[in-house]
This record gives structure tokens, sequence and C-alpha cells, in this order.
């Protein structure tokens, strides 16, 4: 009998390999082709003849740690404690999955707004949890009334993800204080802050849980490595949290991961001390202009894209067909893979909507958009 009956091979998993196999563009996956800094490359070889190898403490190298607490007080003001508040990850998916074990309780309901990454549902269900899917509005942004009704007793935590993935969307201010609003009215409601594409904006600030005074003494606030420095593959990431909290996160940490790659950690707090985040928003603007400048002519309608490197586009007006059918006929026939939005939404629902991912460089996406200009 299987825990996860509905899991089966993710979309991603499936339209990568299709665009291998039609030796398509891919512009489904959400990860750069191109080079990662030199700097951080000449910091690799470097730290790697290091004697660095072994086990690093649980909770993270304590130099990236300190690195970490002044980058947030640099970002957010907020000031934190590296010993008791913050846990280095295998990744952010292992910060999430690992979050979600230690707050959920058997008979919890979490709530998750959709379109959402498909990670969540599976941990709350193997924490013995109830997911509650809420689906954002027609523009991906939420509405409150609609969230505020979901939620009772028997909540747990809610998930939000800011940056949006997969519509690109950022929230404002209000949007906070909505949200701030509910975790008033409800004492044992957690906030589990998915900001893995924090520092990629483009038109409007980033507004974090960092920020609030209420929401960052009930939320976990989850970052990533790799989508701040190019580097998915090294599967880095960390986990912000107060110490009530972040005490029962590294009781389930310590068991299914104990610590986290020596190398990538001693690279990572050296490099920090040599590049700047604020960068990364104008970096991946010039790759969403550059892309939409290039599909200005084509049929799609592109939609609002924010932050994150992800860009929506509405294909109502080319094709009848429901959006899976038409990423793949898109990736065989046309030689672009994209990724249907329809698999985001718990009840798949489909709008005639898919996303395709800029953070490529210039050559693939003039290629790419060449392709799609023609359909």
């Amino acid at each position: 009998m299987s825990k996860l009956p509905h899991v089966g091979t993710t979309i991603f998993t499936t339209m990568s390999k299709l665009a291998a196999e039609y030796n398509a563009l891919n512009l489904s996956q959400g990860f750069p082709n191109f080079p990662v800094d030199e700097k951080l490359l000449t910091i690799l070889q470097e730290q790697a003849n290091k004697n660095i190898h072994q086990y690093m403490p649980m909770a993270g190298a304590p130099v990236l740690m300190e690195e970490l607490s002044q980058l947030i007080e640099r970002s957010y003001q907020r000031t934190i404690s590296p010993s008791s508040e913050l846990l280095i990850t295998a990744g952010a998916t292992q910060a999430i999955f690992t979050t979600i074990l230690a707050l959920v309780e058997q008979g919890d309901e979490v709530v998750i707004l959709d379109p959402s990454y498909d990670c969540y549902e599976p941990a709350i269900i193997l924490a013995g949890g109830k997911p509650i899917r809420v689906p954002l509005n027609q523009h991906f942004l939420p509405d409150w009334n609609v969230i505020s009704s979901s939620i009772n007793e028997k909540t747990r935590m809610i998930i939000t993800n800011n940056p949006h993935n997969p519509s690109g969307r950022v929230w404002n201010a209000q949007d906070m204080a909505s949200l701030e609003t509910i975790v008033k009215q409800h004492e044992r409601l957690v906030v589990l802050s998915d900001e893995v594409y924090e520092f990629i904006t483009f038109d409007q600030s980033h507004h974090s849980a960092h920020h609030s005074s209420v929401l960052k003494d009930r939320s976990v606030v989850v970052s990533s490595f790799g989508k701040t420095f190019h580097v998915t593959g090294w599967k880095i990431g960390y986990a912000v949290a107060p110490e009530h909290l972040m005490k029962e996160i590294k009781k389930v940490h310590q068991f299914n991961v104990f610590s986290v790659n020596s190398v990538s950690q001693s690279v990572l707090a050296e490099y920090l001390k040599h590049t700047e985040v604020t960068k990364l928003g104008a970096f991946y603007k010039e790759k969403r202009d550059v892309f939409q400048r290039l599909m200005a002519n084509s049929r799609f309608k592109l939609l609002p894209c924010e932050g994150t490197y992800f860009q929506t586009v509405d294909y109502s007006a080319i094709s009848d067909l429901d959006d899976v059918t038409f990423c793949k006929e898109l990736t065989t026939k046309h030689g672009v893979a994209a990724i249907p939005i329809s698999v985001f939404n718990g009840d798949g629902r489909d709008n005639k909507i898919i996303r395709f991912c800029f953070a490529k460089d210039e050559q693939t996406i003039t290629q790419a958009t060449q392709k799609l200009c023609t359909i």
C-alpha cells in the first residue's frame, strides 16, 4: 500500500525528458543554463584544498551562519541569533519538508495556495495532516476573504510562496497586512513562507515575512542558495524561525539529514563576502525584458511577471488543447519545452496557461522565441 498513491513522475521530469528526446530547447524546468560566477568557482577551488571535508555541525557551519545573519540584517533589518534561529538545509525543499514534519501533527489542516509547488502536499500527507487547497484569484494573487474562510481551529499552517512560482507575481504591502491579520486571529497558526526567489524581483520590492514584527515570530522563512547564486545542483538552502519553532525543526533535521555538504557551506560562506545579492533582480529583469520583447509579435498573451525567472503566457488564442497536451505538442512539434500550470492546481484546473523559464543564455532565449513566434 502506498502512502502517496497519487504521486507519480513529476511534470518537470516528464517535460525535460521529452525535451531531450526531441532535442527541444528546455524552458520547462527552473534552472539556469549559463555558467556560475567565476569568483564562485575560484573560491570553490581554493576551499577544496582545505581541511573542510568532514561533518559540519548539525545546524550548519558557524562561519556561514554568521554571514547569513549579516545578510538578513542588511536585506531585511532583522537581527537573528545564528545559533538558535537559523538552519542550513540540503536545499529549500528539504527545509520545507522538515518544517512540515516537525510542526504538523495528525489531523492538522494546512492551507496551500494554488497554483502551488508540488512538494508541499506530499509532506503534509506524510506528516498525517490534511492539505486544504485554496485557489489564488484569476490574477494569481491572494483572495484574503476566501483564504480567511478556509482557516479554523484545526488549521496549523498556511504555506505562502512570494515571489510566486509558477506565476511570477509578487505580493504587496496590503497582502502582508492581511496575512498579519489572519495570524493574529489564530493563535495556533504558523506561516511557512517559501521565499526562494526573494532577491529576484523587478518592478516592485519584495515584502518578506522577515520585515513583519507579527510574522517573524510566527513564521518559518525558507531561502535557497541554488536560486540566488545559480547553483541549483548544489542543493543547499536555509531556514529562519523563532527559537521555539526552530528547536522542533532541528529535531527532525538531525535525523533525516543531520548535516549539509561541508564544501558547499565553506564556499558559500566565503562567497557571501564578495557578492551583492541586490544586483540579482536587475540581472534577471534584463532577461525577462528580452524574452518579453522577442515575444511581442507572437500569438501568446504574456501575463504579468514581477519576480522569479518564470513567464506565464495564455495560449487560448492559439489552441483549444488542454495545457498538458499543448506543452507536449509544443515540445515535439515546435522544439520548445514549457510547463503546464494545471499540474500546480489540486483540482487540475486548466486555464490554458503555461510557464516558460527565462533563466537562460541569450542564444537560447533568442532561438526559443523565434520558434514560438512562428506558431
